[in-house]
Order: C-alpha cells, then sequence, then structure tokens
C-alpha cells in the first residue's frame, strides 16, 4: 500500500457515511476538505489496482499468451463504460503490436457480426459479467472465434461460464461519493487490459523499433525515428572520388536548391573512404590558400570520418553530432557504402518548432 494515503479514504468514506441519512448532499465547504477528498478517491482507486495485482494469477498470463498467438485480429467487445475502456485497450494493443478493433454489442446482432473470423481472439469485458448485450453474443463469438477471454470482476456469471479464459479483476469498491459511478472498477479493468497487452508485447519480442513505426508523429515519432527516415538519400547528396581536386569536386558535385553541407568521398568499389564539408572549404577561403583549391581532394578531406549504420536510432546519431562537434554525418551499409547522409540543418529544421507536430516519413 505504500504511496497511497489509506488515512485519506478512510476520512472520505467517513464523510460520506455521515451524510447518508440526510436528504441533500453538502458540498465541502473549504479548500482543505476538498482537497482530501480528492486524495482519498485517488487513493481508494489506488488501493483497488493494487489489490487487483496481487489477485492475479495464472489465467491472465493465458490470456496474454492467447493474444501473443493470436494469428488475426484481437476483437474487443464491452458496452458502457467497459465499452469505452476496451476502445482504449485496442489502441494500447494495435500500437503495441497486436491488431485489434472494436466490437460494439447493440451492432453486433444486427451483422457486425460477420466481424469476427475465426483466427480472431475476443476480449469481452464486463465488471459483473451479466451485462445482456454482451452476454447474448457470447456464445457465437466463442463458437466462432479462436477463443473467448472474459475481464470480469469473478469467475461466477453468465459471461466467465461462456468463456474459454477468464481473468477475474476482483470487486471493488467505487470511488464515487454515492458509490455508483463506474471508477475504481474501470480503473482495474485498463490497468488489467493494458498488463495483459504489455506481457502479450513482450511475447511477441516487439521491439522499441517496431514501436516507432506505429508511431512517426510528434515527439514520440522523433524520438523513435531512424537516421533512415531524415538522412538525405543517395540523389540528393554529393558525392565524388578522392583523386579530383578541390575545385573539381565543387564542380561536379554543384546540385541545385538545398545541398548538403559535405562531399562524401568514395573508392571504385564505392566504399566511403574520406569526407570534405563546407567548413573545410571555408578554412581554405579564409587562408587565400587558392593552390590547395587545385590539389586532389584526398590531401584535404578527413580520413575514416565518423559514420553511422542504417536503422541507428536518430537520437544516437545526434548524440553522436553533438559529441564530435560535426555538422553532417554519413549513414552507411555493413560494408561501408554510403545510403544518405545526416545534414545538421535537417535535424535543426525538425527540432527547432516544437508547437508544430512533426511527422517522420515511414521507413521503408
Amino acid at each position: 500500500m505504500e504511496g497511497f494515503d489509506v488515512s485519506a479514504a478512510e476520512k472520505l468514506s467517513a464523510h460520506y457515511e455521515t451524510l447518508e441519512n440526510t436528504d441533500s448532499i453538502v458540498p465541502p465547504a473549504t479548500l482543505l476538505e476538498r482537497l482530501r477528498i480528492l486524495r482519498g478517491i485517488v487513493s481508494t482507486e489506488g488501493n483497488a489496482l493494487l489489490l487487483a495485482a496481487s489477485q492475479l494469477d495464472s489465467e491472465a498470463v493465458q490470456a496474454a499468451e492467447m493474444t501473443a498467438n493470436c494469428e488475426g485480429c484481437v476483437v474487443v467487445t464491452g458496452v458502457g463504460k467497459a465499452g469505452i475502456v476496451g476502445k482504449k485497450l485496442v489502441a494500447t494493443l494495435a500500437s503495441t503490436g497486436t491488431p485489434a478493433h472494436f466490437l460494439h454489442p447493440a451492432e453486433a446482432v444486427h451483422g457486425d457480426l460477420g466481424r469476427v473470423r475465426e483466427n480472431d481472439l475476443v476480449w469481452a469485458i464486463s465488471n459483473s459479467g451479466r451485462s445482456e448485450e454482451v452476454v447474448r453474443i457470447a456464445p457465437h463469438l466463442r463458437e466462432n472465434s479462436a477463443g473467448l477471454i472474459a475481464i470480469t470482476a469473478t469467475a461466477e456469471n453468465p459471461l466467465a461460464d461462456a468463456a474459454n479464459c477468464i481473468v477475474a479483476i476482483g470487486k471493488h469498491s467505487e470511488a464515487c461519493p454515492n458509490g455508483l459511478a463506474p471508477t475504481s472498477s474501470t480503473a482495474v479493468m485498463m490497468a488489467v487490459g493494458d498488463a495483459i497487452a504489455m506481457l502479450a508485447s513482450q511475447l511477441r519480442s516487439f521491439s522499441p523499433q517496431d514501436f516507432a513505426r506505429f508511431h512517426p508523429g510528434g515527439a514520440l515519432g522523433q524520438k523513435l525515428a531512424t537516421v533512415d527516415q531524415m538522412m538525405r538519400n543517395l540523389d540528393a547528396c554529393r558525392i565524388a572520388p578522392p583523386h579530383i581536386t578541390v575545385r573539381e569536386a565543387m564542380v561536379r558535385t554543384s546540385k541545385n536548391g538545398r545541398r548538403t553541407g559535405a562531399v562524401m568521398l568514395v573508392d571504385q568499389q564505392g566504399i566511403l573512404v574520406g569526407i570534405f564539408t563546407d567548413s573545410d572549404l571555408a578554412r581554405l577561403l579564409e587562408t587565400r590558400n587558392d593552390t590547395a583549391l587545385d590539389e586532389p581532394i584526398s590531401e584535404r578531406m578527413t580520413c575514416q570520418p565518423t559514420t553511422v549504420h542504417s536503422a541507428t536510432l536518430l537520437q544516437e546519431a545526434i548524440a553522436v553530432m553533438s559529441r564530435r562537434h560535426i555538422s553532417e554525418l554519413p549513414v552507411v551499409d555493413a560494408n561501408s557504402r554510403p545510403l544518405g547522409l545526416i545534414d545538421i540543418t535537417d535535424v535543426a529544421a525538425m527540432l527547432g518548432d516544437r508547437d508544430e507536430p512533426s511527422i517522420l516519413p515511414f521507413a521503408s
């Protein structure tokens, strides 16, 4: 029970017990009393979560294993607040490697039962296990799917009777002042559903890179993006052989539009052997070393430049650029052949305006 103010929950209970026999509820008058009620409600839900966690058993593990092994989609169904929880769990499943969609029980009996296939797995959510709309379709769902998982308070109700797997989440006192609105029960439903989905994703060996594929937008997408999504591809890069002069390299690699800040030098096998940056050129011009412009660029390039491999996380590449104080970072394959270039100007453009949502291109 660590981290939860149990005394606050007890005081909350006492507060409402004193009001049971009154005709009207007296609103809490002071800031302290209102804060005590807020803390008590959160503590009540928190304690329910801790109790539910301690009561989870092998059935919950079986539910995660069935989910991980599902060859079709996970179909989640529920009505009322349980249905709303179910829609959120669909989103959790879908974003962590398990295709999922929601089936409304009322629509199911009007044709949507046809959305459930024999290789799909069904999650049916009902705290009481007696929701008429859900119980009515439960036999059909079990018969026409790969399995029916019931997420419900106990193992003794009509929904549990129809299920292949029963995840009993326990009975919990609602945090609602009147003990009526689903609060603690829905918090537990959500947490247990999340736990099953997270275990299933681990059983599928779902990686951060997999997660990134489903989250290309916003700060999360930026955090999990790879260099392949940000780099300039070879057709937008400046590439030259190392034996030509600096001047010739500048002319040969001239491109219209926004160019990269470096020329990548490759040998006859296409292997990266060096890099010559705009900063290198600027230093030659600042020292008025005009003769150097007609020397082989191999004498002025940086040999064995810092590189990263394809599929490296973008945040790791940015960290490398920061540590090495470089503005251009070649991306290479396993044979040190360039695939593209990370340019600091592109990174700055991506990170410069946090108010605008960024959507990175999908990796091919």
